[in-house]
């Protein structure tokens, strides 16, 4: 409640106190140019509302924490896998979700857990509709967390209710808990299909509704997605040393776990081959995340400035305005969407992913280059598969 009251008055409204609970004064006390009073009875609040001088209370104030430099992993640990090291910073430049295919041990999860420090820093209402989310939960808002992006792994055998919410009480699930954040998605294959269809509609509309016979619970789910998966049931389809065991039968079967419409969503889909030992043993390390994110912050300020929001986020008509291109990218796109037999959405989710590439670049007019690069980022279950 603190925070919903807080939120309301960042919204632009004129500076006013607020009266809470003793339990959330600290909470409701983060937010800048906010007077905050925190009341441990009603007896207190009462008093406090009276005229009498000594009888009020003294104003809340937050917990202050030394900030923290430490952003998570550092892409300086991953070495080689240039082209997914790029799609990461891509899927960060834009806020696209990505699906990363691959052997094991080729490094896909170490490039999902990266992906949060290649992030922009959190704005002030970014942070406060994530301690709100938060709020709702058992254990309540850690102010040890107040503008940090959420990441959140759930285990492969998390439930529906679990990712999406619900309860008689309907409380957040993991998909709202991302909010703002990263939600990673490890050895996606094995989350059940029905599981994974939960987080179609939030993918696009950035909210869930949990229906319950007492009522309606609206949640902010908007998340960037990224998840990894094996080629084929044995892992080893492609590997260039270790044969693939599966048939062609077993390999599409096991793709197929994933629906048409679900990865129609997903606007970067990479695989990362197995490497060479040498270059994953001996080779040099990686660009470091502070550096990447120079570069991501600078797409991303294009954006905001241009259209006020994430690329990944552009509607229809502002595709149209924002994602001009030569003519020889257009004769490109239109190519590719015919051969491979694209739907409308995949055709505009490649525009918006070569608008962020043309973004990284610092062009307006999107080019051939800008084009070819998106569509590489659409093909690994394709390139796995054939």
């Amino acid at each position: 409640m603190a925070m919903g009251l807080a939120r309301d008055n960042a919204a632009g409204e004129a500076p006013r106190a607020f009266l809470v609970a003793e339990g959330n004064g600290t909470e409701a006390a983060l937010i800048e140019d906010l007077t905050v009073h925190a009341a441990a009875a009603l007896r207190q609040a009462c008093d406090h509302l009276c005229p009498l001088p000594d009888a009020r209370l003294p104003r809340a104030m937050p917990v202050l924490l030394p900030a923290s430099t430490d952003r998570g992993p550092d892409m300086r640990d991953v070495r080689g896998q240039a082209q997914a090291r790029r799609a990461m910073e891509v899927a960060a430049a834009g806020q696209h979700s990505a699906l990363l295919v691959g052997p094991p041990g080729t490094g896909k999860s170490m490039l999902a857990q990266r992906l949060p420090g290649l992030l922009p820093p959190m704005s002030l209402q970014e942070a406060l509709e994530c301690a709100a989310v938060m709020s709702l939960t058992p254990g309540g808002f850690r102010p040890a967390l107040w503008g940090q992006r959420p990441c959140r792994a759930p285990h492969h055998t998390a439930s529906g209710p679990a990712m999406g919410g619900g309860g008689g009480n309907p409380r957040p699930g993991e998909i709202s808990l991302a909010h703002h954040g990263v939600l990673f998605l490890d050895e996606l294959m094995f989350f059940d299909r029905r599981v994974l269809e939960v987080l179609r509609e939030p993918l696009e509309s950035g909210r869930i509704t949990i229906a319950r016979a007492a009522g309606h619970a609206d949640f902010p789910a908007c998340f960037q997605f990224v998840a990894a998966m094996n080629p084929c049931p044995c892992g080893y389809l492609g590997h260039p040393d270790r044969p693939c065991r599966c048939t062609p039968d077993q390999v599409r079967r096991y793709q197929s776990r994933i629906s048409g419409p679900m990865l129609d969503r997903i606007d970067l889909q990479v695989e990362v081959p197995a490497q060479d030992q040498g270059e994953m043993l001996d080779g040099p390390p990686g660009e470091p995340s502070a550096a990447v994110r120079v570069r991501v912050l600078a797409a991303r300020e294009r954006q905001l400035a241009r259209q006020g929001k994430p690329n990944n986020e552009l509607g229809g008509h502002e595709i149209e305005q924002h994602c001009a291109m030569e003519p020889q990218a257009q004769a490109l796109l239109r190519g590719a969407m015919t051969r491979l037999a694209w739907s409308a959405r995949s055709y505009f989710r490649v525009l918006k992913v070569a608008r962020t590439i043309a973004d990284l670049d610092g062009a307006e007019v999107l080019t051939a280059a800008h084009v070819g690069e998106a569509i590489q980022y659409r093909r690994a279950l394709r390139m796995a598969g054939g």
